[in-house]
């Protein structure tokens, strides 16, 4: 440190010296020639999803394999045990690639979905398609077009998803757009269209499907 500063004097001096007219070197700090330390760079790392369950990746597997029975055909050892194979590699790299999650495989609402929610939506079906029916094949077409928006009370992906398609399985509605915050419906008929609209029937099945744990 001394030797910095008189290094840096002497060479004040014969700067004087030689420039007598000229203003004197300032001496630096070592503070200030040393280098400033860097601070680390603080990087927002995205929070790793959770990873399946054991549940999850059974039920997946067993899905695969009664999809690759009934479209094999043949019942053969070979093609069982080929069947079997197939599924867990299927598997295993889906959940390698994070693909087995509570809202790209949701069995924690699978038997209130199909003891609850699906019955009442093949009724909706059934008795949209006859009023549908109905209405096109009357002498005087009474159909009226409307597009409605409105806010859907669910809050996440999965039961957004639900939603829509439920509209749009419905004959006689469609779900042209789909955010979060907002549905565009067509219908056939007013009638159809008011009872796609918040707080219908159908919105406030899908959010109590969604809650369901």
């Amino acid at each position: 440190m001394s030797s910095i500063v008189s290094e840096r004097k002497s060479e004040s001096s014969e700067h004087a010296a030689a420039n007598p007219g000229a203003a004197p070197i300032a001496p630096t700090s070592a503070s200030s020639s040393s280098a400033a330390p860097s601070s680390p760079a603080s990087s927002s790392t995205a929070p790793a999803s959770a990873p399946p369950s054991v549940l999850q990746a059974l039920s997946v597997w067993a899905t695969l394999l009664v999809f690759w029975l009934l479209l094999s055909g043949m019942y053969t050892p070979f093609l069982i045990a080929a069947g079997v194979g197939c599924a867990l590699v299927v598997t295993l790299m889906a959940k390698r690639m994070h693909l087995i999650d509570r809202e790209g495989h949701p069995i924690h609402i699978s038997l209130r979905a199909l003891f609850w929610y699906w019955p009442w939506l093949v009724k909706e079906i059934v008795k949209s398609a006859w009023q549908v029916t109905c209405v096109v094949l009357h002498p005087k077409l009474p159909i009226s077009p409307t597009v409605v928006r409105f806010k859907p009370s669910q809050r996440s992906d999965l039961g957004l998803v639900i939603h829509a398609n439920s509209i749009t399985l419905t004959p006689g509605t469609l779900c042209i757009e789909a955010t979060g915050d907002e549905f565009l419906v067509h219908a056939l008929t007013a009638e159809g269209a008011a009872g796609t609209c918040a707080g219908s029937d159908m919105d406030r099945r899908v959010s109590r499907l969604e809650a369901a744990e």
